[in-house]
């Protein structure tokens, strides 16, 4: 599913993307959590999602390495 929702995305970040995921799992339930809290609470999708990923970057970055 989440590839589909890639697909315009480039093959190398995807792979990357989809290992993070795959190898922390909770952090993104975490993730997806607070953001269906922002939009339950009557934000639009988008920035609820760019709010809990700017407030989460720092781990997101350390991911990434």
């Amino acid at each position: 599913m989440l590839k589909r929702q890639m697909k315009d995305v480039p093959a190398d970040q995807q792979d990357m993307i989809l290992k993070m995921v795959e190898e922390n799992p909770k952090f993104f339930e975490e993730i997806a959590a607070k953001v269906k809290q922002k939009v339950d609470a009557g934000q639009d999708q988008m920035t609820a999602a760019m709010t809990v990923m700017r407030e989460n970057q720092e781990q997101i970055k350390k991911m990434m390495k």
